[in-house]
């Protein structure tokens, strides 16, 4: 298994994410968002992976007006839109191989091997 984590050191989803892999001996590699962000291939693969874009939008983000932007623009733009504001995303993005999650969700995780 090859994890990786993106998300933000603050975000308490995050932690719970980096709290499950560690306690089951899995070893992980945190992204930070707010340092390095995902590329253009990652966030492509991953929003492919969860079922489109508009899954790794966060609807509580606190960037409400970028938000508003992507939802209203047309796909083609949108994914341009997401990559220069990243901070819209949900998080954690959970990433193993072609399998990604977005949000806390370790009854999918537990299946992973």
């Amino acid at each position: 298994m090859n994890i990786q984590i993106f998300g933000t050191t603050k975000c308490f989803e995050t932690k719970k994410a980096q709290r499950y892999f560690k306690e089951r001996g899995v070893k992980f590699q945190l992204i930070d968002l707010k340092e390095k962000g995902m590329s253009k291939g990652e966030l492509n693969s991953v929003s492919q992976a969860v079922g489109g874009l508009e899954k790794l939008l966060n609807p509580k983000c606190k960037d409400l007006n970028t938000l508003s932007l992507i939802r209203h623009l047309v796909e083609e733009d949108k994914q341009e839109k997401i990559f220069e504001n990243q901070q819209v995303l949900l998080t954690p993005i959970v990433r193993n191989g072609k399998k990604a999650t977005v949000g806390y969700q370790p009854e999918i995780w537990k299946d992973w091997k």
